[in-house]
């Protein structure tokens, strides 16, 4: 039974390494060429914009790639280029109690990514994300709210680009 196990462990990883792309435990498939990726300064171009959250959405990006595949970070000339603005920055009210005030208000960001492949130019997009984050009416968007709402927003904003850059899902 030991035997049978070591063998079929040899077979497996030997399918896996013979493939033509690299495949890592984060579910990324990028091709064997590809080595680095840049993620250009995002812009905020929100109708309400609120200061610094371009730096930390653009930080976190590169952070999502960092840290589930094995490509290096440039700042230049990357086989992989993530580049866009910040959209939409927006509360919304969403429920409301007996005296015409918000019990629960909603925080939504978007962001429009255009991605580059510059060796395999198929995977090529331009795509609208966007998450949100509810939090209570009495709360204001500044200080600790803020800082869970954006780690909340744009750690689900930073999942859906990678899995639709480099997943493949």
């Amino acid at each position: 039974m030991r035997i049978f196990k070591i063998i079929l462990s040899f077979i497996l990883s030997l399918s896996i390494f013979s493939c033509k792309s690299k495949y890592t435990l984060s579910g990324s498939n990028i091709g064997k060429d590809v080595k680095t990726f840049q993620v250009n300064s995002f812009q905020n171009n929100a109708d309400i914009v609120e200061p610094g959250i371009e730096r930390i959405f653009t930080n976190k990006l590169q952070d999502r790639i960092k840290d589930n595949t094995e490509l290096s970070l440039t700042n230049s000339g990357g086989d992989l280029v993530y580049e866009g603005e910040i959209v939409e920055y927006r509360v919304t009210p969403m429920t409301a109690t007996a005296n015409q005030r918000a019990s629960q208000n909603r925080l939504t960001v978007s962001v429009m990514v255009r991605f580059t492949n510059k060796k395999k130019e198929d995977d090529n997009f331009e795509k609208r994300f966007s998450f949100f984050y509810d939090y209570t009416g009495d709360a204001l968007p500044t200080g600790a709210t803020l800082r869970t709402a954006l780690d909340d927003i744009f750690e689900r904003i930073t999942q859906d680009i990678f899995n639709e850059s480099l997943a493949k899902w």
